[in-house]
């Protein structure tokens, strides 16, 4: 007797492979319903198993065949919807898209397949020359009056990962209800076999990108330039861009990781190519050792964020993204930049305190620079995920090249007056008080943990968290303090003290963010507050996990 379920999957999988104008992902399917065996059938089964949902975030998958991974007939898809959105919403045949892509495997393919059904579509196509960072793709949408851009990129994800970003004509990425208006575009989208496509389309000259990095090193102002740098693009496409940027602004070229400088799609040196795991940075804070540099930076393979560390009286330290946010902040406060600065709602409370201080306005948003760039009279705004965006002007989103500049120019102004950037964080910590954030990231293989530890965390709510007591609890779902309605709980604690807990939007994670607050004793000076704060981070971190995950 014949399994209904294995009959759909199977004539889910051969419509697939009929449709798909890719030989190699076409193979893959080919060989897995050839093989019919248990292994073969959850294969398929976990590839069909839904669709790739196409959000504010875009799309980001696996590579491979199937609804549920990133491919070509996914991504032609995609690029039909937004046609289609676009042209519902105005655009005419002289409306032009602008297309980047990464240096990830397929990522020329899915810009290449999207430059050819914009075309099909009536569109202009504009694909930059090469692959290039994300940010340089957001500065060309307004520089070349765009309608909408498309980043092909998975940014800090695993090696067999992809992704599509997608951003309107302001530059920014999409919110809602743009999102629903395209993922609906592409859910009418019928067999790619039909989609039209066109051969028409423009290859951009270095011209865009010549005035992005003029724009970006043009940030800089007259003053010390004497630093010693390691740099590290991992793996990824912003070494040339950046090296670039430093040079016109005046920079000696850094030493750069030479294990990590070229772009490499299999990223062969990291497990996760994002400055943040464990290990990442190892070859760069290795190279800094041997050197005897001022300080390290990094960026992640597209570029749009920037990682840093720094040298303290225990040897070479990452900077927590929250410390990089809040040393742009000043560094922009008291260069007389005014506007309003902003942070998302999971990153430290103590830009707030910095902008009311300096009699500037500030804003907090949900998670993400989709958010954070919607931010009337934005000057700077920053998440803790090593996401800043300084020059609003020009780029819309989070630039990690913008942001690594305007971090060595601060680093070699204080060079200039015998001091280093962890001064500068110590005297921030004296007139606000030591803000110490951490965060307990919880990989999962299963998704429904999330959904159960979020369940768990709003049924039985905790009434103390590392021994300091709940004073309120918000139920972001619900729509707090204005920000619009996401899946998350903020708990504010005794003393300052505060934690978020929610679902990544883009890798299976449940992550919660600690922070304390403790007043630094002058006579007893900040190392000794921050001793404190971190037998109160790893308390919070413990009974956090406790209340989320039980035991």
């Amino acid at each position: 007797m014949s399994d209904p379920r294995a009959d759909e999957l199977t004539r889910q999988a051969s419509a697939w492979a009929a449709d798909d104008p890719d030989p190699e992902t076409r193979a893959e399917l080919e060989a897995l319903l050839a093989r019919d065996d248990a292994a073969a059938r959850e294969e398929l089964a976990d590839r069909f198993d839904g669709t790739l949902e196409f959000g504010t975030a875009g799309l980001r998958g696996e590579l491979g065949a199937g609804s549920n991974r990133m491919n070509r007939v996914v991504v032609t898809r995609a690029a039909a919807g937004l046609a289609a959105y676009l042209k519902e919403n105005g655009a005419g045949r002289d409306a032009s898209v602008v297309i980047g892509y990464d240096a990830r495997h397929n990522s020329d393919v899915f810009a290449r397949d999207t430059a050819e059904v914009m075309t099909g579509a009536g569109l202009r196509a504009l694909v930059l020359p090469r692959p290039l960072p994300t940010p340089l793709l957001a500065f060309a949408i307004r520089e070349l009056g765009c309608v909408a851009g498309v980043m092909v990129t998975a940014s800090h994800n695993p090696p067999r990962d992809n992704g599509y970003k997608v951003y309107l004509g302001d530059g920014s990425q999409i919110v809602p209800p743009a999102d629903a208006g395209i993922a609906a575009q592409i859910e009418a989208v019928g067999p790619v076999s039909e989609v039209p496509r066109g051969d028409g389309w423009t290859i951009l000259g270095d011209s865009v990108v010549d005035s992005y990095l003029d724009t970006v090193a043009g940030l800089a102002g007259d003053g010390p330039r004497d630093l010693r740098l390691v740099y590290t693009p991992l793996h990824g496409v912003g070494g040339t861009s950046v090296l670039q940027v430093l040079e016109t602004a005046g920079f000696d070229p850094p030493y750069v990781v030479p294990q990590q400088e070229q772009p490499d799609a299999a990223f062969p040196t990291v497990s996760f190519p994002n400055p943040e795991e464990p290990g990442a940075m190892d070859l760069a804070l290795a190279l800094a050792q041997q050197k005897q540099v001022d300080l390290v930076v990094a960026n992640d393979p597209d570029a749009d964020r920037c990682a840093a560390a720094v040298t303290d009286a225990h040897g070479w330290r990452m900077l927590r993204g929250d410390e990089v946010g809040v040393l742009l902040a000043h560094h922009l406060l008291t260069g007389g930049h005014t506007g309003t600065y902003a942070c998302s709602v999971v990153s430290s409370s103590l830009l707030a305190n910095m902008a009311e201080a300096a009699g500037q306005p500030f804003a907090e948003t949900l998670t993400g620079f989709k958010w954070i760039s919607k931010v009337d009279g934005l000057v700077f705004g920053y998440e803790e995920a090593l996401g800043y965006c300084v020059d609003p002007e020009h780029v819309k989103d989070k630039d990690g090249i913008s942001a690594l500049l305007l971090l060595c120019e601060l680093a070699a102004a204080e060079k200039a007056q015998g001091r280093t950037l962890v001064d500068v964080l110590d005297d921030l910590a004296l007139a606000h008080g030591l803000h110490a954030t951490d965060q307990l990231s919880v990989r999962v293989t299963d998704l429904s943990e999330i959904s159960r530890a979020m369940d768990r965390l709003r049924t039985t709510p905790p009434t103390t968290l590392g021994g300091l007591r709940v004073e309120t609890v918000d139920d972001l779902a619900a729509g707090v303090g204005g920000l619009p309605p996401t899946d998350g709980l903020r708990y504010r604690l005794a003393d300052g003290a505060r934690v978020i807990v929610r679902p990544s939007g883009t890798e299976p994670k449940l992550k919660c963010y600690l922070e304390v607050v403790v007043p630094v004793d002058p006579a007893a000076g900040v190392d000794a507050a921050r001793i404190s704060a971190a037998a109160r981070l790893d308390a919070l971190r413990d009974d956090v996990r406790a209340a989320a995950f039980g035991g």
